[in-house]
C-alpha cells in the first residue's frame, strides 16, 4: 500500500518510478501485477482526439467607458456573453459568422471556435467586435479591438465533456456518403470509423474510477489541469464486461485548465467536413499505484475491450448495431461485417496519444508534477435520459 503523499515525497526528490500504460502491459505478464505495484509509483495515461464539448472562459478587462457586452464575435466567431460585463464564453464547435462576407470558396468556413481557441493559445491576434448593451454604468455602445492571450485577464478552458470512457465504431449501412462527428462514413460499409484509444485510455485503466475524481490533476493541453466535475452524459451504469471496461459509451469527465500555460502543439482546431469544427486536445491522466488492484486494472489489453458497431444510416437516436467488436481488431485496420471485410481507422491518433503519456511521464521525473488527492469520488449512479418525443405527446399530435 502506498499514499499520494509519499508518491509525491518521491516526485519531489527525484526518486519516483514512472512507468506508461504501454510499458505496465508490455511488462505485465513477465513481472507480474505485484512485482510492478511494487516497483512502479505512477502510470500515465493519455489521449489526443477531438473533444467537441470543450470551450473557453475569457475575461477581457473593462474598458473607458466600461461596456456590457450583449453580443460579440472573436474572429468572426460568437462567443456568449451572458456572463458578467466582459466575461465570454467561446465555444469550440461555434461556426463562423460573418454575417454574409463569406463567399463559396472562403476556407473561413470551415472555422470555428476551436481554432480560434488554438490561435490564442499559440500566441496569436484576434480580432474582438462587441455591441453593449448599453446602461447607466456601463453606457459603451461597441467596442472592436484585437487581445491575445496577453492582452487578457483569465483565459481558460472548462470543457463539459472530454475523455469518454470507451465510444462506438461508426459505418454506414445506407447508398450515400454520410458525414458524421466520427467524419465521413462511406456507403454500403465502405469504411469504418472509431475515436477511442482502446487500452491507452485514460478511463479505460480505471474503470470504476477508483483513483480519478474530483480535484484530480491532469495533463491539459500541455498544461496543468483538474477535474473539475463528471462530464455532461456521464454513464457509469452502461454496461460492462468482466475486466469492469464498459461495452460503449460510459463515464465522462468535466476538465478546467489555465490556456494561457498550454501548448500550441497540444491543442488544435479541427474542421470535420460537412459536419463542423472540433478541438483536437491532449489529455494525460496520471494514476497513482496506490495497490497492486490498480496495476491489474492497468493491465488491461485491446483484446478485452470491446466497442459496438453502429449504422449512422439510420436518422434515429437508437441506431441498430452489427455487434461489437474489440480494439485488437480495430487497430488491425480492418474488421468483419456480417462476413465482408472493412477498413477501419482511428479518428483519435494513437500516436500522439502515447506521446502525451510520455510527456506527462517526463513531466513527473523532472518533479514538475505532483498529484492530488480526489476531494470527491466521481458519481457511479448516473443513469441516461434521453429526451424521446414518446414523453411529449403534444409533439405526436403536432
Amino acid at each position: 500500500m502506498k499514499t499520494i503523499d509519499e508518491i509525491n515525497d518521491k516526485i519531489g526528490s527525484k526518486r519516483a518510478v514512472v512507468w506508461t500504460v504501454d510499458e505496465v502491459k508490455t511488462k505485465v505478464t513477465e513481472l507480474g501485477v505485484a512485482k510492478i505495484a511494487e516497483l512502479v509509483d505512477v502510470i500515465t495515461t493519455g489521449s489526443f482526439e477531438p473533444m467537441e464539448s470543450s470551450g473557453a472562459i475569457l475575461n477581457l478587462g473593462h474598458t473607458d467607458p466600461p461596456i456590457k457586452i450583449r453580443s460579440c464575435t472573436l474572429d468572426g466567431v460568437p462567443a456568449y456573453a451572458g456572463f458578467g460585463a466582459v466575461d465570454l464564453y467561446l465555444g469550440a464547435t461555434q461556426l463562423v459568422d460573418f454575417a454574409g462576407e463569406i463567399g463559396d470558396g472562403d476556407d473561413r468556413k470551415e472555422r470555428g471556435g476551436a481554432h480560434v481557441i488554438a490561435d490564442l493559445i499559440a500566441g496569436k491576434s484576434v480580432t474582438l467586435r462587441a455591441i453593449g448593451q448599453g446602461t447607466d454604468c456601463y453606457p459603451r455602445a461597441t467596442f472592436d479591438t484585437t487581445i491575445t492571450k496577453d492582452t487578457i485577464n483569465q483565459f481558460y478552458l472548462y470543457n463539459p465533456r472530454n475523455l469518454y470512457q470507451n465510444f462506438i465504431v461508426g459505418v454506414n449501412g445506407g447508398d450515400r456518403q454520410l458525414y458524421t462527428y466520427l467524419g465521413p462514413l462511406q456507403p454500403r460499409l465502405g469504411n469504418a470509423v472509431y475515436s477511442n484509444t482502446g487500452a491507452i485510455s485514460p478511463l479505460l485503466n480505471d474503470p470504476d474510477l477508483d483513483v480519478i475524481g474530483i480535484g484530480t490533476r491532469i495533463w491539459l493541453g500541455g498544461g496543468i489541469g483538474y477535474v473539475a466535475w463528471e462530464g455532461t452524459q456521464h454513464f457509469p451504469l452502461q454496461k460492462r464486461g468482466e475486466n469492469r471496461t464498459p461495452i460503449g459509451p460510459g463515464a465522462t469527465l468535466a476538465l478546467i485548465g489555465d490556456a494561457k500555460q498550454m501548448n500550441p502543439n497540444w491543442v488544435r482546431g479541427c474542421y470535420l467536413k460537412n459536419y463542423g469544427p472540433s478541438l483536437m486536445l491532449g489529455v494525460g491522466v496520471p494514476i497513482p499505484v496506490l495497490n497492486a488492484d490498480v496495476v491489474a486494472r492497468c493491465a488491461v489489453q485491446d483484446r478485452d475491450i470491446v466497442a459496438p458497431i453502429v449504422d449512422f444510416s439510420i436518422p434515429r437516436r437508437v441506431r441498430p448495431t452489427f455487434g461489437l467488436v474489440s480494439y485488437e481488431q480495430l487497430k488491425s485496420g480492418k474488421i468483419k461485417i456480417e462476413g465482408r471485410t472493412v477498413r477501419v481507422a482511428p479518428l483519435a491518433s494513437i500516436y500522439r496519444s502515447r506521446q502525451v503519456a510520455i510527456e506527462l511521464k517526463e513531466a513527473i521525473e523532472r518533479g514538475e508534477f505532483l498529484l492530488t488527492e480526489a476531494v470527491s469520488s466521481l458519481p457511479r449512479d448516473r443513469t441516461f435520459i434521453p429526451q424521446d418525443r414518446r414523453q411529449m405527446p403534444s409533439l405526436l399530435e403536432d
